[in-house]
């Protein structure tokens, strides 16, 4: 047997593990240092040079028109998901979200929804003394909407603490509205005072 073949085998013949490949990572490791050492003592290590961005606008020119589809289409589907989970959130159609914006924008889809069910009581009201009483309150409570509607937007310019009180409270009487409507509606709830 000869030397070379001894060296690459143990007594059992099995070839040693990681020597060859221990050395071209060596070998790799001292090429990579050397050319950082060239680009160190050039002045260029970590800046952008004429031929590394010439290198750069060039792949670019080739990935930049594959990608940039698959981007868009990425970018529009997230979106679009997002908005839905918003609207979904909200209790708003998604081509209403626009209207709902702010930090008071869940205040703003609930006092909406129950101006919504004020008009649906009106119309369900048929008879004359039962509509003339749904009316009356349909008139004092979508006043009082507005008016929490204006509570909600002053809100929005206050400190954070401020602002989150307000909205507790705006909360609480919406609870108070919504209850009362869905009395009227007869469904019955368990809040009802």
């Amino acid at each position: 047997m000869s030397a070379a073949v001894r060296k690459r085998t143990t007594r059992c013949g099995v070839r040693k593990a990681g020597t060859n490949g221990t050395r071209k990572a060596v070998k790799a490791a001292k090429k990579a240092d050397k050319k950082a050492a060239k680009a160190i003592q050039k002045g260029e290590h970590g800046r952008i040079t004429p031929g590394n961005a010439k290198k750069i606008i060039g792949v670019a020119k080739v990935v930049v028109p594959v990608v940039a589809p698959f981007a868009i289409h990425a970018v529009s589907v997230a979106r679009e998901r997002y908005e839905r989970m918003r609207a979904h959130r909200l209790g708003v159609p998604v081509d209403q979200l626009g209207s709902f914006t702010g930090r008071g924008a869940a205040l703003h889809a609930r006092i909406a929804g129950d101006g919504e069910a004020l008009r649906e009581l009106r119309e369900q009201s048929a008879s004359g003394e039962e509509a003339a009483v749904a009316e009356q309150y349909a008139e004092r409570t979508a006043a009082r909407l507005a008016q929490l509607t204006s509570a909600v937007r002053a809100a929005e310019r206050m400190p954070a603490q401020r602002r989150k009180s307000a909205h507790r409270a705006v909360d609480a009487e919406l609870g108070r509205i919504e209850d009362d409507l869905l009395g009227r509606f007869g469904v019955a709830t368990r809040h009802t005072k």
